[in-house]
């Protein structure tokens, strides 16, 4: 939890924490101490690197809805818009140019929307 919390944000965090139910409760357990507790918390690569992958592996296989909060995270994580736009064009070359184009249009809006939050 103390890794998901440095890489997501409290806010987030607390919200997916509200909404969890009897019912999702064994899927909550399971993401939080195998991807929060095993994947992120590893030192093997920096934060920054496994942003840059996460990032591509969602826009590689389609899953399109975590974006955003992985493009939030990038701001905890050290990952620059730079560095995501170079993951995203291996995205373009190996997984293809379309959902490249989607993963950057996601991540134009959110950060669009992290600079407006800024002001």
């Amino acid at each position: 939890m103390k890794v998901r919390r440095e890489v997501l944000g409290d806010a987030h965090v607390d919200r997916a924490e509200s909404m969890k139910t009897e019912f999702d409760l064994p899927f909550q357990t399971l993401i939080t101490e195998s991807a929060w507790g095993t994947v992120w918390a590893s030192d093997r690569i920096t934060r920054r690197e496994r942003s840059m992958l996460t990032l591509a592996l969602l826009a590689a296989t389609g899953n399109f809805e975590e974006i955003p909060m992985h493009i939030r995270a990038t701001a905890r994580t050290g990952a620059s818009k730079e560095d995501v736009a170079e993951a995203l064009q291996h995205v373009a070359i190996y997984a293809g140019v379309p959902k490249a184009n989607h993963a950057l249009k996601l991540a134009r809006q959110t950060y669009a929307e992290m600079e407006e939050s800024e002001e």
